[in-house]
């Protein structure tokens, strides 16, 4: 055990709380302590559920030290994204609309790690309705990147507030969700480790909806053994979610550390690396030296479409959030943060033909993606063309999602992961692209990397 527990990975403070090396009170006492220190500026959670959560660890000691422990994530804490419902709770989805709307059930993600003993800390800010991959938020407050003590940058969105939790250790992992890159946009910007699974592996039931037909729930973690150990309890069928029916759970902790030898991986088309901030294709070049170094055979690959071409294909978000919430932004007596209610119109002036023509489209671009991936286990790229920037010079009008949104339209997974700094300090990221329901493919690609280098073990100065 490290003398810093707030220090040490998920897995090691299971292995520490079940060697009574680690008492789960002294943990969730160093874990509300770090939070009243730092969160005050970071601005991570929307609400801490401090005496509750402190009981919760009291329980767990006691069964522990009697013998009557849940497994090995009794008394482990967790932050979850407040567009997840838990009953009793407030859900706000980030919008100060729903500032008092309280849940009436719990969602099957939070049921599945409560009931493994895990320890709900609080919840965690968000993008307005989940809708928007910079990170900010005009009302609710948006979240401070931890790798910048002095200038607020983006902290990539629209699960923000578990990026930054994870980043700054005032959690050990948290629940994210993923719909354009949601999960991987906070992850590459933050220096954390999130992974974005494939529709129907994790069940979506009491989890506020932004397009039901790309909405994927994953894990947030430090390392990729934690991720893969977070996606394994999350993933299953789940009765109250039709779309995770017949898809059984794939274990992917057999095979994480088999390595990359042999493994036949992608690099990113020349005509893709233009426009890419140097430093981040620096660290993207090592790291496919990395992976050759370990064994993997990197090769070159035909794309049939640019990678930028998917930021355009909204017709299925925008259809679908129209949908659930139109009478929402309609509604101008509510106050809405102005972007997200623009980008959520949108969908006003689409019809059915559009909707129904986009989810076509896809489809004959999920079959050229396949063949232009035959016979290749993973396609590599940056996670963002650049670092996290100031929040100043972000324009709204654009999005971040470059080398992420093909993954959701195309239903790959894809793990996004530490791989650098710039000169100036800031995180990189390694995006490891893989087809539907390749999970452990990726999680097994992520972990041999990660083991082969450190980037994931720095803390952020705005947390230090």
């Amino acid at each position: 055990m490290t003398n810093d527990p707030l220090l040490s990975p998920a897995h090691i403070l299971s292995w520490d709380v079940a060697a009574r090396r680690l008492s789960p009170v002294d943990l969730m006492d160093a874990l509300l302590a770090r939070i009243a220190t730092y969160d005050p500026k970071l601005h991570a959670f929307v609400e801490v559920y401090a005496p509750e959560a402190r009981l919760a660890a009291e329980a767990a000691d006691m069964a522990i030290r009697s013998g009557h422990a849940l497994g090995p994530w009794h008394g482990i804490p967790i932050a979850i994204k407040d567009i997840i419902d838990i009953e009793g709770r407030i859900t706000t989805g980030g919008s100060a609309s729903r500032l008092n709307h309280r849940a009436t059930t719990t969602a099957t993600v939070v049921r599945r790690l409560v009931n493994q003993g895990m320890i709900v800390l609080g919840k965690t800010q968000t993008v307005e309705f989940a809708c928007g991959a910079w990170g900010t938020n005009q009302h609710m407050g948006t979240p401070w990147n931890p790798w910048d003590a002095r200038t607020p940058r983006t902290p990539g969105g629209s699960s923000s507030g578990s990026g930054v939790a994870v980043a700054a250790r005032l959690a050990p992992w948290a629940l994210g969700t993923d719909t354009g890159g949601s999960i991987r946009m906070p992850a590459s910007w933050c220096g954390i480790t999130g992974l974005k699974t494939t529709i129907g592996r994790i069940s979506t039931h009491g989890i506020l909806p932004l397009s039901p037909s790309l909405d994927t729930p994953g894990p947030m973690a430090r390392t990729v053994r934690d991720v893969a150990l977070l996606y394994d309890l999350l993933q299953g069928p789940d009765p109250l979610d039709p779309v995770t029916r017949g898809r059984q759970a794939t274990d992917p902790m057999p095979t994480l550390e088999h390595g990359v030898r042999g493994l036949r991986l992608a690099r990113l088309p020349a005509a893709e690396r233009t426009g890419v901030e140097a430093d981040v294709l620096d660290a993207y070049d090592r790291s496919l030296a990395v992976l050759a170094g370990l064994g993997a055979e990197i090769v070159d690959i035909t794309l049939p479409f640019r990678l930028v071409d998917f930021v355009s294909m909204t017709q299925i978000m925008q259809s679908e959030s129209y949908f659930l919430r139109g009478p929402t932004v309609e509604d101008r007596s509510l106050k809405l943060d102005e972007f997200v209610r623009s980008r959520l119109l949108a969908g006003a002036g689409l019809s059915a033909t559009d909707y129904l023509a986009a989810l076509r489209h896809r489809d004959e671009m999920k079959l050229l993606m396949e063949a232009a991936l035959t016979g290749v286990h993973a396609f590599l790229t940056p996670s963002t063309a650049t670092a996290a920037m100031p929040l100043q010079e972000v324009d709204q009008k654009t999005t971040p999602t470059r080398f992420m949104r093909f993954a959701n339209i195309l239903e790959m997974c894809a793990l996004s992961l530490p791989n650098g700094f710039t000169a100036g300090g800031l995180p990189t990221s390694l995006q490891i692209a893989c087809g539907g329901y390749q999970e452990a493919l990726a999680l097994r690609i992520g972990h041999a990397y990660q083991q082969a280098t450190g980037w994931h073990d720095r803390i952020p100065p705005a947390a230090a």
